[in-house]
């Protein structure tokens, strides 16, 4: 099948080289002219394990190509992916100026029938709005239908999530249209369902919402534990066993952030305001995880005291691991309230130093290692679970720090371990380890 994918983002371009990988003929195209000449010369934008071995193999056979021409990538192709960006407005809404460009030039380009794909995460009620705007640009009319077929990738994992997923959605206007879709996807032999439109629209934005709230909860629950002396890990671990729970997302922590779940919870909000509704509970799933990072530094407070004369080493700071994607990072959060408090800040991470750079202070010193941001550091803040973090030599990380203390935002440590090992530790809903 000839597929044009439009957006080469995270989204865009690993849907493009899995869709390739498959067999189909696919071009990816971008309005950013220097993203395609990284991608022509076998450079990535973004990191993700695993895409660029995959990106090379199907360039290589001639089945994954890059352009910035939409109007030729729309006319060689039968299914057309929208696969662009939909950032929040400061109000919460869905800024749709790009899906609403892309959709005008598919329009304008059409020269016979298409399936037009909402790939990126819109609001419901978008399937109508670009079936409307593509009429509209039509120099004559041709026929075309408008699909909702959201993506549920996670950052770190997209290939396997793309390549594996729990379950396709597809929401089309009749089943003939669908079946464009399931013979696409055939090939993965996945689980599919087949919906109207705003169903589909509606699932995407339900699903991360729901995770949202599961990961707040938790948080709410580990304040209790930390006031009660209980511990949140044993709880996360009665709860999780219950089917009806399930133990993913259910991880105490500094909170959610990324491309994804902030935005989509914020553009759920603003479209049941507009739908008449309000969403009480999640507006109070947004309070909640804004006050993760500030509950960390505040922890931070009382146990060091003043920090305007502390030197803080900051560990991990992309929003997770395996990935170099800052948007939303609790990191930032976190930096910004200690630089605000005085602190010297050192930082490391495995591979998002250099995207941080450009966004954090002046006064932020980058190591190339966790050892080198911990050393003369009087405690470290571990802010991003990174499997490397797991795997430290904690002894050699204790020598080189002026006081051995570590805040685990993400509990990645067991208490215990730490007691033995000398450190002073404080985590997420559990007892701190105090000094002797």
């Amino acid at each position: 099948m000839n597929i044009c994918v439009v957006g080469s983002g995270y989204v865009g371009l690993v849907t493009g080289a899995v869709f390739a990988d498959l067999g189909n003929d696919v071009v990816c195209v971008d309005n950013d002219r220097a993203k395609i000449d990284c991608l022509r010369a076998g450079q990535m934008p973004i990191y993700e394990p695993g895409l660029e071995e995959m990106v090379t193999r199907n360039v290589g056979d001639g089945r994954l190509a890059f352009g910035t021409d939409l109007a030729a990538a729309v006319r060689q192709s039968d299914v057309i992916f929208i696969a662009v960006g939909t950032p929040s407005k400061d109000s919460g809404e869905t800024d749709l100026s790009q899906v609403e460009a892309v959709a005008a030039g598919i329009g304008r380009a059409m020269d016979r029938y298409k399936v037009v794909v909402n790939k990126s995460t819109v609001p419901v009620g978008t399937g109508e709005l670009v079936r409307e705007v593509i009429a509209r640009q039509q120099p004559r009319p041709v026929e075309f239908d408008v699909v909702s077929n959201p993506e549920f990738l996670r950052e770190g994992s997209a290939i396997e999530d793309t390549l594996r997923p729990d379950r396709i959605v597809i929401g089309a206007p009749t089943q003939q249209v669908a079946m464009t879709l399931v013979e696409l996807y055939a090939p993965l032999e996945r689980p599919m369902i087949i919906t109207d439109l705003p169903s589909a629209e509606v699932i995407k934005y339900a699903s991360n919402a729901f995770l949202a709230a599961k990961i707040s909860f938790i948080n709410a629950i580990a304040n209790i534990c930390e006031a009660a002396g209980a511990d949140v890990s044993q709880v996360m671990k009665g709860m999780g066993l219950d089917p009806r729970i399930g133990a993913q997302f259910l991880q105490a922590g500094l909170g959610y952030g990324g491309s994804c779940f902030p935005k989509d919870v914020d553009s759920l909000i603003h479209t049941a305001a507009r739908l008449g509704y309000d969403f009480k509970l999640l507006r109070s799933v947004v309070e909640i995880n804004r006050a993760r990072a500030a509950h960390l530094v505040e922890m931070m407070r009382k146990a060091l005291g003043p920090l305007d004369d502390k030197t803080v080493a900051v560990l991990g700071l992309a929003f997770k691991p395996n990935t170099d994607d800052m948007r939303e990072a609790r990191s930032l959060e976190v930096i910004r309230l200690l630089h605000g408090a005085g602190a010297a800040i050192r930082a490391y991470d495995p591979v998002a130093n250099g995207n941080a750079r450009r966004l954090l202070p002046d006064t932020v010193v980058f190591g190339e290692s966790a050892y080198e941001a911990a050393r003369g550091a009087d405690a470290i803040a571990l802010v991003t679970e990174w499997n490397e973090f797991r795997f430290l030599n904690l002894e050699r990380l204790r020598g080189l720090m002026r006081r051995p203390v570590i805040f685990d935002g993400r509990n990645l440590y067991e208490p215990e371990r730490m007691r033995r090992l000398g450190f002073e530790y404080y985590s997420i809903g559990r007892k701190p380890v105090l000094p002797a």
